[in-house]
């Protein structure tokens, strides 16, 4: 059977539960990982996440029928994973360390690599470095490489002043993070909270506000200082060549995203042989606000690589 044939119920029920389990890994430098899995039966695919995110972001993956194994982990410090002892080991190069940590203890060679926002970076990175272990892509909501210079576009943010505007932010942010983190991580978070978010521009209305909330209180639980340490180090990759990229891959794009251009995704992948292309009328939380039909287009991805 393909992977298109397999039913997709695109929110879990309450009283089904999710698909979801952890358990640790241990990276290259000795750094404790706490990964996670859905169990499912089907193909395996590598799922590199938005930075300090969780499993919560993808409703339709934590389905027992969603008819797609994944595997993946949350960052350094984050999410329950250990902080590196040379705490400048957070950056792409490090995750992509990550990313083959949790492939190995998988016992996968080659598998589907799909990521969201930052997760973008560090899954063409792998190509990059390790085309071998990647046979195919997958890439929602982010760009391959030169993130914050991505930001801001639907604001008419002129290109050459993104990046000065969001790493100087993230800087300012972690200078005062410790004092924040005081309030965000007692901020009450719930459906009433998420019905404000998702009428703010900045996110659009969810399929399922439940798991939303639950989305946004595990990122608040990150100290604010820590998560803008990630960014500033995240921010410091460059684009990814994509002449070697040469196997099938997607891009979802979400047209209102002020995280990821739209318009650098297309770019992206009209420089890929074959590449595809779909844009919704989403923000950067394409996945959350269009569950169903990402996984089809995930679906159709695993369809292709076979």
């Amino acid at each position: 059977m393909s992977a298109s044939a397999v039913p997709l119920h695109v929110v879990p029920e309450p009283e089904d539960g999710l698909a979801l389990r952890y358990y640790d890994v241990i990276a290259a430098d000795g750094t404790r990982l706490r990964a996670w899995t859905n169990d499912v039966e089907g193909p395996t695919v590598l799922l590199c996440n938005g930075l300090g995110t969780n499993p919560y972001a993808w409703p339709a993956l934590l389905d027992p029928d969603c008819g797609v194994r994944v595997i993946s982990w949350n960052h350094r410090g984050t999410g329950g994973s250990d902080r590196p002892e040379d705490g400048t080991r957070v950056g792409i190069d490090a995750f992509v360390e990550d990313a083959l940590a949790v492939l190995d203890d998988a016992g996968i060679d080659a598998c589907p690599v799909m990521g969201w926002s930052m997760g973008v970076n560090t899954a063409f990175e792998l190509a990059f470095l390790h085309p071998e272990r990647v046979s195919g892509l997958f890439a929602v909501a982010g760009v391959p490489g030169g993130t914050f210079s991505s930001m801001l576009a639907p604001l008419h943010v002129p290109r050459f002043l993104r990046a000065a505007i969001t790493v100087n932010a993230a800087r300012l942010m972690r200078l005062v993070g410790k004092p924040a983190s005081l309030v965000t991580t007692r901020l009450p978070i719930g459906p009433r909270t998420v019905g404000v978010l998702s009428h703010s521009g900045f996110m659009l209305p969810v399929a399922d506000p439940e798991l939303t909330a639950m989305t946004v209180h595990g990122m608040l639980q990150t100290p604010v200082d820590w998560y803008m340490h990630l960014a500033v180090e995240t921010s410091k990759h460059v684009r990814v060549s994509l002449r070697s990229i040469n196997v099938p891959t997607s891009f979802v794009a979400g047209r209102w995203d002020v995280l990821a251009s739209a318009a650098d995704m297309r770019t992206a992948a009209e420089r890929i042989e074959d590449a595809e292309y779909h844009e919704f009328e989403a923000t950067h939380f394409v996945a959350m606000e269009h569950p169903g039909e990402v996984h089809e287009l995930l679906l159709d991805l695993l369809d292709r690589v076979e």
